[in-house]
């Protein structure tokens, strides 16, 4: 039963960082590998800040939020933004952008080993967090904080989604730009929007995941955009629900492997099942078989 709460908290801890990338990659278009860097940067913004005095987990939590939601908007207005106003085709947009959001994560990523001296960094605070042993189970306040959170994230972004009609928006968008435009979607402020969105689940997932270990390293978000990647594409591209699951299979496929003593294939897991769904099913488990994106 513990390896299951500690796969559960696992898979909320990719969830929460995956659901970014997912929402901006399945409507916008945007594969946006500075995800990472803004992780981490939000860390340490709410590091720096805590650092002259302890500060409440609520005032953590929304510095991480907002942090990660400015950067996340600078990157798209800045750069990302200026790429699809200046690029001819849909193949060179995407390639373009893969290589602007490797190089833009560079810059925040050398901030935080320049601040922290490359060593691992967290939070002074006064959330003390609360241990329970219930049923032979341990944990903490702090993983029922995390489970709560992706859960209900997760659910609502689904429901916001299919339900809402800025979610209808976004998914026209996702399946047909040009047209979506033509018919009086304003796609500029959606991108804005849900890169802002994207931005604060990095900065939350940073904050709650640094709250969980007690600090992390400047290169911490690298493992997690191929965990993330391995979700989108196990879930399949523009299913949120299908993100939800595929963060939790990865979750219990990893925990299973360290159960079982072969820790060190931990990574492996990922990049095979990467391999696996797009050799056996390549829209993933709740994707459609074909989407144009323009």
């Amino acid at each position: 039963m513990q390896e299951i709460l500690n796969a559960a908290t696992l898979g909320s801890v990719y969830l929460l960082f995956a659901l970014g990338m997912a929402l901006a990659w399945g409507t916008i278009g945007i594969l946006n590998f500075a995800h990472g860097a803004t992780f981490v940067f939000s860390v340490l913004v709410a590091h720096i800040i805590t650092r002259d005095s302890a500060l409440p987990l609520p005032v953590i939590l929304i510095v991480a939020v907002a942090v990660g939601a400015a950067l996340s908007v600078l990157t798209q207005w800045l750069v990302f933004a200026q790429i699809v106003k200046r690029s001819t085709s849909h193949r060179s947009t995407e390639l373009r952008i893969i290589i602007a959001g490797i190089g833009v994560s560079a810059i925040p990523l050398a901030v935080a080993q320049r601040v922290s001296g490359a060593s691992p960094f967290g939070f002074d605070t006064t959330y003390q967090p609360a241990t329970f042993d219930v049923a032979g189970l341990h944990f903490t306040s702090t993983v029922i904080i995390i489970l709560i959170a992706a859960l209900l994230i997760g659910t609502g972004l689904t429901v916001w989604l299919k339900r809402s009609r800025q979610g209808l928006a976004l998914r026209a968008i996702g399946v047909d730009a040009e047209t979506s435009e033509g018919m009086g979607v304003n796609r500029g402020a959606l991108a804005i929007g849900t890169m802002a969105v994207a931005g604060a689940l990095a900065g939350l997932a940073g904050a709650l995941l640094t709250l969980h270990l007690g600090a992390i390293a400047p290169e911490s978000g690298d493992p997690l955009l191929i965990k993330a990647f391995a979700v989108i594409v196990l879930g399949g591209l523009g299913s949120m629900g299908g993100a939800v699951l595929g963060a939790y299979i990865l979750a219990a496929s990893e925990t299973l492997v360290i159960h079982l003593g072969f820790g060190t294939w931990v990574d492996a897991v990922s990049f095979g099942l990467i391999f696996l769904v797009l050799l056996l099913r390549p829209q993933g488990m709740f994707g459609i078989k074909e989407v144009r994106r323009t």
